[in-house]
């Protein structure tokens, strides 16, 4: 992916193109300092959820999607993209979603500073 940009008078970066991301595979971006997972799922939604699992420090990007969930290779946690709740154990702990904006083709995050 290509390096964010600013997007003046809001908090929303810009990630790629939507046409960058690949259908239903995670995809890794910086944004803000703050490493996300990008999916966009096989319903053509866009999700943006904190790449860390709550549960082991460990890249959900190099996971797998299913439906509207990704998984930890690690230890088999689930998360759901919409909410962030983990599905199943080990993971007890929320991920963080973050909002996601789709204009004229390009995917728009908004993360929090780190």
């Amino acid at each position: 992916m290509s390096q964010p940009e600013q997007v003046a008078d809001d908090d929303f970066v810009r990630v790629c193109a939507l046409d960058e991301l690949p259908k239903g595979e995670p995809a890794l971006a910086e944004i803000n300092g703050v490493r996300v997972a990008m999916v966009l799922d096989v319903e053509g939604v866009v999700h943006a959820v904190n790449d860390t699992c709550s549960h082991a420090n460990v890249s959900l990007s190099e996971g797998e999607v299913d439906g509207c969930t990704i998984e930890c290779w690690l230890h088999g946690s689930r998360f759901d993209l919409n909410t962030g709740v983990p599905t199943g154990p080990p993971a007890t702990v929320p991920i963080a979603v973050y909002p996601v904006r789709i204009e004229d083709g390009d995917v728009y995050v908004s993360v929090p500073a780190s």
